[in-house]
């Protein structure tokens, strides 16, 4: 009777330890879900080298996503795609490393994550340059009137006057940037060359790299007041939502311009829009907005003096090669159980 009892526990535990290799087994190669289809493919060709099993997404969609999410071992995706709880319920036990090709993460709960163990990780300063190249054509174009040249040629409005179209200065301005940060460093670096007379920043605290730049720590109310140029660097929080408002441009001078390269939730988008209707400031170039994609026949689309891109900060060829390769990169660290090489969780 006891053999009998014995051989009962003994197959019960075969059971559940070929259900357990059977549902969290680490000896097949890891498999990765690409959620993002138009993922650069120096990531995908980094994970498949590295012996990662690689399911590709036709559709960037929840749906999608929630057919393969119980079978992988790491997902790698990229804003707007959000990673909702749904995702992460029907995720597997093996699922436990995420890599967003981005270097805002404001698209994942990033306390969900972390109860539930789930290793993130991100893509900065590989796309410092780029953003901060684009933030200064965005401020030099909304300076000296890009679009609204752009309309009077359309027009048939060009006229030949010394007084026309007149734009601001860059040289001998004061430059506002709001979030020191990798991007708003480089920035600051490329706003230098074009002979400003100061740089303003401000933030949590005073940086020491701030202090490299020659560039002075001030209040926010006090950065707006003075500033010729603003520039939004900042990612978005519960702090920074709609932290660039109303009372904000009212601040500004009459001549400044406005430009945001951060995400669009950081303005009070009617305000702006009514800043720049009434001429409370002189301009304003964004790379981001609210809604994304903005619709065809938004009111923003019709101010003469607001320069508009479609969110391409980092929409060079070898930035995002470098983003996608090291989203590969951050999963491999964690799947390896090591720490990502840009980690946020």
């Amino acid at each position: 009777m006891l053999k009998w009892k014995f051989f009962i526990v003994l197959k019960f535990v075969a059971i559940v330890r070929m259900a357990s290799a059977k549902n969290c087994s680490t000896n097949k190669p890891p498999k990765v879900l690409i959620a993002e289809p138009s993922t650069p493919r120096s990531g995908i060709s980094y994970l498949k080298e590295h012996g990662c099993q690689v399911i590709e997404l036709e559709k960037a969609t929840e749906d999608e996503v929630l057919k393969h999410i119980a079978e992988v071992d790491a997902l790698l995706l990229a804003p707007p795609l959000k990673l909702t709880n749904k995702i992460l319920d029907a995720a597997g036990c093996n699922m436990k490393t995420v890599a967003t090709v981005s270097a805002g993460y404001n698209h994942i709960d990033i306390d969900e994550l972390r109860k539930r163990g789930i290793k993130l990780g991100n893509t900065p300063r590989v796309l410092d340059a780029a953003v901060a190249d684009h933030a200064v054509m965005l401020a030099l174009a909304a300076a000296r009137r890009l679009h609204e040249g752009r309309l009077k040629i359309e027009n048939n409005e060009w006229k030949s006057d010394y007084q026309w179209m007149l734009g601001q200065d860059i040289c001998n301005s004061t430059v506002g940037i709001i979030g020191l940060g990798n991007i708003g460093q480089a920035i600051a670096k490329r706003m230098k060359g074009f002979d400003i007379k100061q740089i303003l920043y401000t933030g949590h605290r005073e940086k020491p790299e701030g202090k490299e730049l020659g560039a002075k720590f001030v209040s926010l109310d006090t950065l707006a007041r003075d500033s010729d140029f603003v520039i939004i660097s900042v990612p978005l929080t519960k702090e920074t939502e709609g932290m660039c408002n109303e009372e904000f441009f009212s601040k500004m001078k009459k001549t400044s311009v406005f430009v945001n390269i951060s995400r669009g939730q950081v303005v009070d988008q009617p305000a702006l829009i009514k800043a720049l209707k009434t001429n409370s400031i002189f301009a304003a170039g964004l790379d981001v907005m609210t809604p994304e994609p903005l619709p065809p026949d938004h009111e923003m689309l019709k101010l003469p003096n607001l320069v508009l891109t479609p969110h391409i900060g980092s929409a060079t060829t070898n930035t995002r090669n470098e983003m996608s390769l090291l989203a590969a990169k951050n999963i491999l660290k964690g799947l390896a159980g090591e720490e990502m090489i840009y980690p946020v969780v």
